[in-house]
């Protein structure tokens, strides 16, 4: 029986991430923060919680790190810890360059010290590409990161190439584009959405306050995303792969998927921090734009190249924003879990 570690094994991508290894047999870990309230919901939600080991660990303290990866002799870490929210690392930058880079160099000695055999994977992210030098982005296409945020985890990225170069380690970072889920926390954009359309819906007339709704994004579904950082640990030789749709779609249109898959018709009108969208049935405004969640510098659109990972690892993303949208937006209407 093979030993997972996951760190962040709370948040969306480590539920999916947890039921898809412990269906292949993996015994199991999820590493949870010290000294915070634990978020269950997610691994509940999957039927997965009751089948994890967990153990307690602190990112930021060495020893705490040092002490979890000496104890138990893991196969594959996947670290899924971060400051997750882009917009918030503006208002938490140190703490966001501690967890998001930092914290993956104390992980990655660790490993090299206690355990150099475990492969690891790295979430990487597109956020590094920022403000894009080449449509569409691959693992070739220069960073420029526009937030916090971003900038912590370019350097997450290159401390774990620079483990794998310098002392052999199996590490692998997984550059994913966005990627949602019903589990998808609800400060995400996403997930704003098909909460307040859900709620709407159910007769709760609040508009939902967006920003910029231009930003393009390509969205993909996070089940199907876990699938390909399994794989990359699977190879014989560590490497970085980019996981994406290949589809870019502006956050208008996603709205206006989650409000169809309601029976909602959204009437947009005005332009700019003037636009908002009607709803026709009722007549009131179901979206309207909050120049206050614009952010200081904007990623404006981001489209992935998975032709690696297709190529390499067999990977493709199978499930469309439509649906994706659809999936959401529906289980925010029937279930209250959140």
């Amino acid at each position: 029986m093979k030993k997972a570690l996951i760190t962040g094994v709370s948040g969306q991508d480590g539920a999916y991430l947890s039921r898809l290894l412990l269906d292949k047999g993996y015994e199991v870990t999820g590493a949870r923060r010290q000294n915070s309230q634990f978020d269950s919901a997610r691994l509940h939600k999957l039927g997965v919680a009751s089948d994890i080991r967990y153990v307690d660990y602190d990112i930021g303290e060495l020893e705490s790190i040092n002490h979890l990866i000496r104890s138990t002799e893991f196969d594959e870490v996947y670290n899924l810890a971060a400051q997750s929210s882009v917009g918030s690392s503006w208002e938490q930058p140190i703490y966001a360059a501690d967890v998001n880079g930092v914290g993956v160099v104390r992980l990655l000695d660790a490993l090299r010290t206690y355990s150099p055999h475990s492969r690891f994977y790295q979430a990487s992210t597109s956020e590094m590409f920022g403000l894009v030098r080449t449509v569409p982005q691959n693992e070739n296409t220069a960073f420029y990161p526009r937030s916090p945020y971003g900038v912590a985890k370019v350097y997450g990225h290159f401390i774990t190439i620079n483990y794998r170069e310098s002392f052999g380690l199996h590490a692998s970072s997984g550059i994913l584009f966005n990627h949602e889920s019903p589990l998808r926390g609800s400060a995400f954009v996403t997930r704003k959405v098909t909460l307040g359309l859900s709620r709407f819906a159910r007769g709760e007339h609040i508009p939902i306050k967006l920003g910029n709704l231009n930003i393009c994004r390509d969205w993909g579904f996070a089940g199907d995303y876990v699938e390909g950082m399994w794989r990359m640990l699977q190879e014989d030789v560590a490497d970085d792969y980019v996981l994406a749709t290949g589809v870019t779609t502006p956050i208008r249109e996603f709205v206006n998927y989650a409000a169809e898959a309601l029976d909602m018709r959204l009437e947009w009108i005005g332009s700019d921090i003037a636009e908002h969208a009607i709803e026709r049935k009722t007549g009131k405004v179901a979206v309207k734009v909050d120049p206050n969640f614009f952010r200081p510098a904007e990623v404006d659109s981001l489209l992935g190249d998975a032709s690696k990972a297709s190529a390499k690892l067999g990977w493709k993303a199978t499930v469309g924003i439509r649906e994706i949208a659809a999936m959401m937006a529906h289980s925010d209407y029937d279930d209250w879990w959140s």
